[in-house]
């Protein structure tokens, strides 16, 4: 069983940017890539400023700092380019060009190299110079206004769904698809994820369910947003929750049997015109009991129940603890690699460094690098010394 993870011996430079294009190269190293960052001076100042080990998809990689307006350095990043599998980078479309570091110059180093771009807008559309974020590109999906009660305004999903769902992961599966093209004899290109398109293909079942006629009321009205007295959230005794969600006829029977109903008599739940009365009921009885007298009642019935937990309760269940879905990293607890892999497991990814740039010349010489090459970059301030702590 080898123990480097699925993706021993891949190599990525990553572009240092915020939020998901380094929750992509978080993946590929969680999955064993050996990843570089190429980080600023500086600290761009976007996103939620916080100090560098909190920055928790920064895990598993080490990173060099380099002062891309200096032409030594954008010779070095080419380097490293040259030995490269793929390339991630998050910036507005030109950024890299003016860099000096755009596919163009990058193919022209290595024809074969995978080079992946994550934007909220994509690289071409009227917008794709217009700053934004997860919400803006899912409120132009289309996906956001069905999201929320009926006769409220939509509910920020936080910001998981465009900027992770949509942009981070669709931009693995690309890179990793071209990858494949390559070891199949490809030619290495240009993987352009944007956000918006990622989002909107989210919603490829919602669209059927919508021609079908099956969730195409208001916000908040239809099966699966809340509107449906089974497939919502309800309020315990404790003010704790419960997530209800049997869809399928033979799990709401075991729902109604559990919370003590004749299916019989209660209202039909495959008629809409009964849904209030069946919610009444049903936000009634489980107001009576804790979440945890409502779990151990549930417990191994084919209802579809389960606690609502909070971040500090999650790592706790029987269920995650069981799988180990959480560990702890350099002290902090967090969610563990996934997927799982049967034959080549990866290690648990090392914490972020507490200082970007700590082992920069240890990565460019493992790189390839010539060691006096990198005194010479650092004595000229083309590569710099690790950063403050933020």
């Amino acid at each position: 069983m080898a123990e480097g993870g699925p993706l021993q011996g891949i190599k990525v430079v990553e572009m240092v940017g915020i939020g998901p294009a380094p929750f992509t190269a978080m993946m590929l190293a969680d999955l064993g890539a050996e990843v570089i960052r190429i980080d600023r001076p500086t600290p761009s100042g976007n996103g939620i400023v916080r100090a560098a080990r909190f920055d928790l998809v920064a895990r598993g990689r080490r990173s060099v700092i380099l002062d891309l307006k200096r032409p030594e350095a954008v010779a070095c990043a080419l380097d490293l380019v040259a030995g490269a599998d793929a390339l991630i980078e998050g910036f507005r479309p030109g950024v890299m060009e003016r860099l000096g570091l755009g596919p163009d110059a990058c193919h022209a180093r290595n024809p074969r190299l995978v080079y992946g771009r994550l934007t909220g807008w994509g690289q071409a559309g009227p917008l794709a110079q217009i700053p934004g974020h997860d919400l803006n590109y899912l409120g132009l999906s289309g996906i956001l206004d069905m999201i929320g009660r009926e006769g409220e305004a939509p509910v920020p999903p936080l910001n998981l769904v465009a900027d992770y769902a949509g942009g981070s992961l669709m931009l693995v599966a690309g890179l990793l698809a071209a990858l494949v093209n390559v070891q199949r004899g490809g030619e290495g290109q240009v993987v352009d994820a944007a956000m918006v398109d990622g989002v909107a293909l989210l919603g490829t079942a919602m669209a059927g369910l919508r021609a079908a006629g099956l969730h195409n009321g208001p916000r908040g009205t239809n099966i699966l947003d809340g509107g449906a007295p089974y497939y919502d959230v309800y309020a315990c005794a404790d003010g704790a929750y419960l997530s209800v969600a049997p869809i399928e006829p033979k799990f709401r029977a075991a729902f109604l049997a559990t919370l003590g109903f004749d299916a019989g008599g209660f209202p039909d739940l495959d008629d809409r015109s009964a849904w209030p009365e069946a919610r009444r009921l049903i936000a009634a009885r489980i107001s009576e009991r804790s979440r945890d007298d409502w779990c151990a009642l549930f417990d191994g019935s084919d209802a579809c129940v389960t606690p609502v937990l909070t971040p500090l309760e999650a790592p706790h269940h029987p269920h995650n603890a069981a799988r180990g879905t959480h560990v702890d990293i350099g002290g902090i607890v967090q969610p563990a690699p996934a997927p799982r892999f049967d034959k080549t497991p990866a290690p648990l990814p090392a914490a972020p460094e507490e200082r970007p740039g700590t082992e920069g010349a240890a990565a460019l010489e493992d790189w390839g690098i010539d060691p006096g090459r990198i005194a010479e970059l650092i004595e000229t301030g083309a590569a710099r010394a690790p950063r403050q702590q933020e």
